[in-house]
């Protein structure tokens, strides 16, 4: 009897757990590199001592949408769908810090694109004449195919001026959407990115962007319940283990140089392994330092790929502030807030995050320009913050979060097929179609796996292969 072929997944964020599993699923043996000593990637947790006790702390608000069909998968592969449930129905409250006005992006039981149109003809922070504009921009999207190349080098708000929006309908409507799900506001926003996530999320179902938030911390479903998940399939994991180098080994496969490091060691032991296939999910810096020569055409291209940064500012005040789940906000520097009170593991008060995508310009501020920054700003959009205490405040800050979604981005991401036989690419910033989400991340992994199948197996068992490795995208 052949033994399993055994394939060597370097990086344990979502790409690489979801590649792993997937593949541990088809009988291969697979061994998951981690260079941290967790899982999770970008959407981790640690712990914080606080006035409030010990807390448990994301790193970022990573939520995600209905349409993430392939990340709700994920979940419920690994045991932890119950614990990040879906809205009922799209609603999001939307305060304006400078005007005082509270509003709602709401969904109704209608048919696409109708069930928006009750919310968007009542929505308090545009001009009548805006809000009768923003028809014409929904039915151009429709029309738009997301995977046409010459949308791929037009920007998201150049488009949307030539469509009837203005300078506030872009700030206060559609940047309010795209900086949370692409990083980068519309300016600097590849319309081909732009036109797939609005058509995906508002224009396909009526469901499609009913949002779903972790009621746990990120670190229990993408570590503690990914690490069981994978044990129970088989995979070995190593983790606080580094890939230094890679290189083909003499008859086929390939060799990896790593390096350990474990507790007390002052230098770290390199040790080798050899896998019969290789599926590098890691960032896109990460990547070129490890590609062989000719492995992929043009590497320089990956070079060309940036980066966009997401900082988030923690508040625990020493009571209750508000009374939602999470909110929206415009007129101000604040863009979304979520209550992680629970999640955390505070006790008393209310454990406040604000999540701020496109930082660029905050990314760098110390903790304490930020705490003037952002106090204030709460204060007016949650009056009982005004004469509540402020009893810890500090930032986490991700330098390089995403892949910069800029125009052009889209002829720069690789697919997961490289030219090195038995070589694979995962990773959100991959040519998923999708911006740098959850979502985008889990399919790399999947179209990894399957890429890694495809080359392992015989032509014969190649459908089974494709069949299977698809099971992991099955919707509930």
């Amino acid at each position: 009897m052949t033994a399993p072929r055994h394939t060597a997944v370097v990086g344990g964020g979502l790409a690489g757990i979801t590649a792993a599993l997937a593949l541990a699923d088809r009988g291969h043996r697979v061994t998951l590199l981690e260079t941290r000593p967790r899982l999770g990637g970008l959407a981790f947790s640690f712990h914080r001592d606080s006035p409030a006790g010990r807390l448990t702390v994301d790193n970022g608000q990573h939520v995600h949408l209905r349409c993430c069909t392939a990340y709700r998968a994920f979940l419920h592969r690994v045991g932890g769908a119950a614990l990040a449930p879906l809205q009922p129905r799209l609603d999001v409250p939307v305060l304006d810090a400078a005007g005082g006005r509270a509003g709602r992006i709401r969904r109704a039981a209608l048919p696409v694109p109708f069930h928006l149109a009750g919310t968007l003809a009542r929505y308090p922070h545009l001009s009548t004449a805006e809000r009768a504009a923003v028809p014409r921009a929904v039915l151009a999207l429709r029309r738009l195919d997301p995977a046409d190349p010459a949308l791929d080098g037009q920007d998201f708000a150049g488009w949307l001026r030539r469509h009837g929006q203005s300078d506030r309908a872009i700030t206060a409507l559609w940047d309010l959407i795209g900086v949370a799900t692409l990083n980068a506001r519309a300016a600097d926003v590849s319309l081909a990115l732009a036109a797939m996530v609005f058509r995906t999320g508002l224009l396909t179902d009526p469901g499609a962007a009913d949002i779903g938030v972790a009621r746990v911390p990120l670190g229990t479903l993408h570590h503690t319940l990914a690490l069981a998940a994978l044990d129970r399939a088989g995979v070995t994991t190593r983790l606080a283990t580094r890939t230094r180098a890679l290189r083909p080994a003499p008859g086929g496969g390939w060799h990896l140089v790593l390096g350990t490091r474990g507790p007390g060691a002052e230098n770290p032991a390199v040790r080798e392994l050899t896998a019969d296939a290789v599926i590098l999910a890691v960032p896109q810096d990460a990547a070129r330092r490890l590609l062989p020569a000719g492995a992929v055409p043009d590497p320089e291209r990956l070079d060309g790929i940036g980066t966009a940064p997401i900082l988030n500012a923690h508040v625990l005040y020493d009571r209750t502030v508000s009374r939602r789940p999470f909110f929206a906000a415009i007129g101000g520097p604040v863009q979304w807030v979520f209550d992680r009170t629970r999640a955390s593991g505070a006790r008393g008060g209310q454990y406040l995050v604000l999540s701020q995508s496109a930082a660029g310009e905050e990314i760098g501020l110390p903790a304490d320009v930020l705490r003037e920054r952002y106090l204030p700003e709460l204060a007016r959009l949650l009056p009982a913050a005004r004469t509540a205490r402020v009893v810890d405040f500090f930032v986490t800050r991700e330098r390089a979060a995403t892949f910069a979604p800029a125009p052009g981005v889209g002829r720069l991401r690789p697919g997961p097929v490289t030219r090195a036989p038995g070589l694979h690419l995962a990773g959100a910033w991959t040519a998923t179609g999708w911006p740098a989400t959850m979502e985008g991340a889990v399919r790399s992994g999947v179209a990894a796996a399957r890429a890694a199948a495809t080359g392992l197996l015989t032509p014969d068992r190649h459908s089974a292969a494709d069949s299977a490795v698809d099971s992991i995208k099955e919707t509930t």
